[in-house]
């Protein structure tokens, strides 16, 4: 399959959170001028704020996702269901998994990042990756299900604030069980680059529902589990929270990188080597200052993102800036009704912070719901 160029095209390569961002912002104010294709592999994308929610229990399974295919027709977006494999930027084209090769003037990537558990942890048919983070929910319920019984000892490695709350959605999903969760937060500690008051609260939090947290580095030796010199079996279940790494493909195709394969942009989010394509969320680095991969800066990022596709493919206005705050707001959801609010040095915990962070989630889902024509 070919897709040529017909006219101007800009093409979306994955559906993560800034391309969200900029499907909503076309929706509600008019789509560019020109052809615009998004390159997706799944028809929904699932929002990482509810996935500690959805293994606690909180939210149904599908209350959490959002209608990518839906967005894309009322956006007035071609929608390819593909995985990009590998791109020429030099001569404006892509490869797709299925044998696709589509041509583009302008391009836009948001694809997040990949697993990377087993490359830094080794091999075991205990571990499983929180990525792709599309698939994380069926294959929690693969692995406790499939072990035939649940489990008695989960260990969830990380200790930055998707593997906090993970510990936290974990013990509360088996916690009529009796099942042991240990937190594996490394030896950079428990929420590294939070205050040291979000970082209290979240070892307060943790004792108090009987969570042990360990600060080393976890490693696998022949199919056991150590955090430091500390052996920690039997585990039954070993759940990596350790972020993403970047796929080879953007490098390799000569866009240029970081040292850890991540798109180089400037402030305007653009390639720094090849400025017709642009990049934002987790497969993207700053070169001018350090933006923290985070949910909240890919969000963040979409009117930005939109804002710019718009000026590029009608050849007209100064390109804006994204330009991140001082400080973002953190909830981290203990599973207990309560969440930990973190802003720069001010954090507490409380059932309040739990509220906020439910209030803003599902708010957001819907917004989106809404945007589809689903509500």
């Amino acid at each position: 399959m070919s897709m040529r160029k017909t006219g101007p095209v800009l093409l979306l390569v994955g559906g993560g959170h800034a391309h969200l961002g900029v499907l909503a912002d076309w929706i509600k104010h008019g789509s560019p001028r020109g052809r615009i294709i998004l390159v997706t592999p799944h028809r929904h994308a699932r929002y990482s704020g509810m996935i500690p929610g959805t293994v606690a229990g909180e939210y149904a399974i599908d209350e959490g996702t959002i209608d990518l295919a839906a967005l894309a027709e009322r956006a007035g977006v071609e929608l390819v269901l593909d995985r990009c494999t590998a791109i020429d930027p030099s001569h404006c084209s892509v490869e797709t998994e299925k044998g696709g090769r589509i041509e583009f003037d302008y391009c836009s990537i948001d694809i997040g990042s990949v697993a990377q558990a087993r490359g830094v942890l080794g091999e075991d048919l205990r571990l499983l990756d929180v990525r792709p983070i599309a698939s994380f929910i069926s294959r929690l319920s693969e692995k406790c299900e499939g072990a035939g019984s649940e489990p008695n000892h989960i260990a969830v490695i990380g200790g930055g604030a998707g593997g906090v709350e993970l510990a936290f959605a974990m013990r509360r999903r088996f916690e009529d069980r009796g099942t042991r969760v240990t937190l594996i937060a490394g030896s950079a500690g428990l929420l590294d680059g939070f205050s040291r008051r979000a970082r209290t609260l979240a070892r307060r939090a943790l004792r108090r529902h009987d969570i042990a947290f360990i600060e080393q580095d976890a490693r696998l030796e022949a199919g056991r589990l150590f955090a430091g010199t500390r052996l920690l079996e039997p585990v039954d279940l070993l759940i990596a929270s350790l972020g993403g790494a970047a796929p080879t493909w953007p490098g390799r195709g000569g866009l240029a990188v970081s040292r850890g394969g991540l798109i180089v942009v400037d402030r305007h989010q653009r390639s720094v080597s090849h400025p017709h394509i642009l990049a934002a969320g987790d497969i993207a680095m700053r070169q001018d200052k350090a933006v923290p991969r985070s949910g909240v800066h890919a969000v963040h990022s979409g009117p930005v993102l939109a804002a710019n596709l718009r000026r590029l493919l009608g050849g007209d206005g100064a390109l804006r800036s994204y330009r991140p705050r001082p400080a973002s707001l953190y909830l981290v959801s203990t599973a207990d009704g309560k969440a930990i609010a973190s802003y720069g040095l001010f954090a507490a915990h409380g059932r309040w912070a739990g509220w906020l962070k439910r209030w803003i989630d599902t708010r957001w889902i819907a917004s989106f719901a809404k945007l589809s024509g689903g509500v």
